[in-house]
């Protein structure tokens, strides 16, 4: 049902009553979905409510605070996105011309744009692992990955989830500024935003910071996780802040706030005609996941680092903000649940992930058999013990697949058999052969029928 958001919650709640039932639920979803802590906010446009529980730190004991930065994990990516937007609306950038001519790493792509590097519309390959980046340069990396050998498909054709696109856009705002990205993204729009910059691998940070979990399987109590992101990479994924400085940043997104200009906002938001995200977003702009929810589109991104799990939601009709940060990878379920909660809680329903579509009985997919690589990752798509396809990415346990009519799939959570949303194949235009796979927004092409 379609609806409309008053200048404060629902008639019934005052912002006091609501901040109390919203911590309530927090507090409880946290100890059952097992996330040492978390922190909520809700900004109506009128009333802002914000709310935390638990412990920063599961080994020290360090409780969670408002303030509490937590590794952001993707939701990097759209301040990357949004200091590069900023360059190019003070014209220091055009967004359409080739990237390649700022940066010469990537004259093997000379194709993609720099509005196809924000909107992961360029072809690229994810990127090398952490691990191996690790023991690179940002530009050797790119010039080792982003190859016309490895183009995933036409650029602006498709859509294919890509860290190393985002290396590159933090390449090109160093490249402009004469800054590191650390330092760039600090200037022009962290401190601006009110956001007390802090990064992965900082050695004295400038506030207090969470820490990522896991769970111990042995005893279910939750241990510290180290985050291994590669220095390179921190354009992608290097950003700690607070649900709180999230919130900031959605407010800027949707035009209540002057540091992000009205065209640069309106430009993160426009959805680009070639992104089909499938399970990770309804649609993408320039930086942007689109998420459709009754008659509305909302915008936002959402992260993961080790043992994290942020998500943020801004709706640019009623200024309605959401925010939302965990540290632990089961805080993914927490946020789900606490879009339902509210929902109930205030009338308003916040997409959680992208919109789910009857897409009618499973159908056997035989032809999707056979192996596809993204980059250096290979997805093996087999048979599986009762005979129907089974999904394994570079050797790891292979997950059941259940494929529909659409060429759509859903993967099968061993632990309990729930279906989650896992991608989609393509067929060959020109000769109807499946010829890629697309799995949690990340594009494989086909290498054989083995």
């Amino acid at each position: 049902m379609p609806y409309s958001i008053p200048t404060a919650p629902a008639a019934s709640w005052t912002p006091s009553l609501l901040r109390a039932e919203l911590q309530d639920r927090l507090d409880t979803l946290a100890r059952t979905h097992r996330v040492p802590g978390a922190q909520l906010v809700l900004d109506t446009g009128t009333d802002l409510i914000a709310v935390h529980t638990g412990l920063a730190d599961a080994a020290t004991g360090t409780p969670f605070t408002a303030d509490t930065a937590v590794p952001l994990g993707s939701l990097t990516k759209p301040y990357t996105a949004a200091l590069v937007m900023l360059l190019a609306d003070d014209g220091d950038l055009d967004l359409d011309e080739s990237a390649a001519g700022q940066l010469p790493e990537l004259r093997d792509t000379p194709g993609v744009t720099i509005r196809q590097l924000l909107s992961h519309t360029g072809g690229l390959p994810t990127g090398p692992d952490s691990d191996t980046a690790a023991g690179t340069t940002a530009a050797r990396c790119l010039a080792a990955v982003c190859t016309a050998r490895d183009l995933l498909f036409a650029p602006g054709t498709d859509f294919s989830y890509s860290n190393a696109g985002y290396v590159a856009a933090g390449r090109l705002a160093e490249t402009v500024t004469g800054m590191p990205w650390h330092e760039a993204v600090s200037a022009l729009l962290l401190e601006p935003l009110g956001t007390v910059p802090a990064f992965i691998g900082d050695s004295a940070p400038r506030r207090a910071v969470a820490a990522g979990h896991a769970v111990n399987t042995a005893t279910g109590r939750p241990r510290p996780a180290r985050q291994t992101l590669a220095p390179l990479e921190a354009p992608a994924g290097a950003l700690l802040a607070s649900a709180l400085d999230l919130a900031a940043l959605g407010n800027a997104l949707i035009g209540r706030s002057d540091v992000l200009p009205p065209a640069v906002t309106k430009e993160m938001r426009r959805p680009e005609t070639a992104a089909r995200p499938g399970a990770l977003a309804d649609g993408w702009g320039p930086g942007l996941a689109l998420y459709r929810q009754d008659d509305r589109v909302w915008c936002g991104h959402d992260g993961n680092a080790q043992g994290t799990s942020c998500h943020l939601r801004a709706d640019p009709e009623s200024g309605m903000v959401v925010a939302f940060t965990g540290n632990a990878a089961s805080a993914t379920a927490l946020w789900r649940d606490l879009t339902g909660e509210l929902a109930g809680l205030t009338g308003v329903r916040v997409p959680a992930a992208a919109q789910d579509t009857d897409r009618g009985r499973p159908v056997a997919l035989p032809e999707c058999l056979g192996s596809y690589r993204n980059g250096t990752t290979t997805y093996r798509v087999a048979p599986g013990p009762d005979g129907t396809p089974a999904l394994s990415v570079d050797g790891d346990l292979a997950l059941p697949l259940v494929c529909y009519a659409d060429l759509t799939c859903d993967l099968v959570d061993p632990a309990t058999g729930r279906l989650e949303p896992g991608g989609r194949f393509h067929r060959d235009p020109a000769t109807g052969r499946i010829d890629r796979v697309q799995i949690s927004g990340r594009t494989a092409r086909r290498t054989d029928d083995g």
